[in-house]
């Protein structure tokens, strides 16, 4: 077997083991989604539980740093967060926007007060 061919393996499995599955339950999600309507109990009690879930995390990583994050300190890290909510609710709710300014804030604060 070609050697470029053999490096593949990896990736194929992590496509077969990892996204696949994942990717099955996503599409059954839409299908039985599409008759539901948004304002719906379910569909309400699903985005408070994806928003919590959401928010659980990021507190995680906020206040639980893992690795290199870690050695930011947990002053920067808040700080961080709340310029990318700022941004988020200041630039007619875009996500992208939020990211970047949190991502930017983080940053410069792990620059000027990390180790």
């Amino acid at each position: 077997m070609n050697a470029g061919v053999a490096g593949l393996w990896p990736y194929l499995a992590l496509v077969l083991v990892g996204f696949l599955p994942n990717e099955v339950w996503r599409v059954l999600g839409l299908v039985l989604a599409r008759g539901l309507d948004e304002d719906s109990e379910i569909v309400l009690w699903s985005r408070a539980v994806a928003t919590a879930i959401l928010a659980g995390v990021i507190a995680k990583l906020i206040l639980f740093s893992p690795g290199e994050l870690a050695t930011i300190p947990l002053a920067v890290r808040a700080g961080a967060a709340v310029c990318g909510f700022l941004a988020f609710v200041a630039i007619k709710r875009s996500v992208f926007a939020g990211v970047l300014a949190g991502e930017l804030a983080l940053l410069l604060g792990g620059y000027a007060f990390g180790p």
